[in-house]
């Protein structure tokens, strides 16, 4: 099985764990993952993570021409602002999670840093995660406002419909991303009782000892 024959069943694979999962419904959410030659695999527009053919998948060569495949996602800006403004983006992926969406309706949440402290995992996965103001859906001005991030964050999060994460890898992405839902979670069940939160001191300790990106 040639490479990119491998990385388009691991697209399918992980996406359908993640469907399976309950991580995202319906034909919600959306994948995509650099090539060996530069060009990009994408989920196509109105299908499911759980019903995913890998041979149907959206192919860009690297200039951004769809070379084959089905019609790409049409949050496709999206993916192209993080591909375009971090280097060391290899796959982006971007879910309807439930409790990253019910945490950005909450009033007094951060919006430079979404996710409050509560394990170190979603500092090291993650960074601080930026929450973006609602959009609607398939607005290029998404793609616009995490090109203004100008490449600084990994992951963002759109206010009342879900979470983008980019990552070295399509494997990486996915376990961001997951990382980004569970620590939504612990903060929906934990929200209103005196929770226990990593202090700055702890926070600045994480950062340095796995050399994190933690600035603008």
């Amino acid at each position: 099985m040639s490479s990119e024959a491998q990385l388009r069943e691991q697209i399918c694979v992980l996406a359908r764990s993640m469907f399976e999962r309950g991580l995202t419904g319906g034909s919600s959410g959306n994948i995509s993952a650099r090539t060996g030659d530069g060009g990009l695999l994408v989920s196509p527009t109105g299908t499911s993570f759980g019903r995913l053919d890998p041979a149907r998948l959206s192919r860009f060569d690297p200039s951004g021409k769809l070379i084959g495949g089905d019609q790409p996602t049409k949050e496709m800006a999206l993916h192209s602002a993080f591909y375009d403004t971090r280097s060391t983006a290899g796959a982006v992926v971007h879910l309807h999670s439930c409790h990253a969406v019910a945490l950005s309706m909450m009033p007094g949440i951060d919006a430079d840093n979404f996710l409050p402290p509560l394990t170190p995992y979603s500092i090291i996965k993650l960074g601080k995660v930026k929450l973006l103001p609602f959009f609607l859906p398939g607005d290029p001005a998404m793609g616009e406002a995490v090109r203004g991030l100008a490449g600084k964050r990994s992951a963002v999060m759109l206010a009342n419909h879900g979470p983008v994460v980019a990552a070295s890898d399509v494997e990486a992405a996915c376990n961001a991303i997951e990382e980004l839902e569970d620590t939504a979670r612990l903060a929906m069940l934990v929200r209103g009782h005196d929770a226990r939160m990593l202090d700055p001191n702890e926070v600045a300790a994480i950062v340095e000892k796995f050399d994190l990106e933690w600035g603008d």
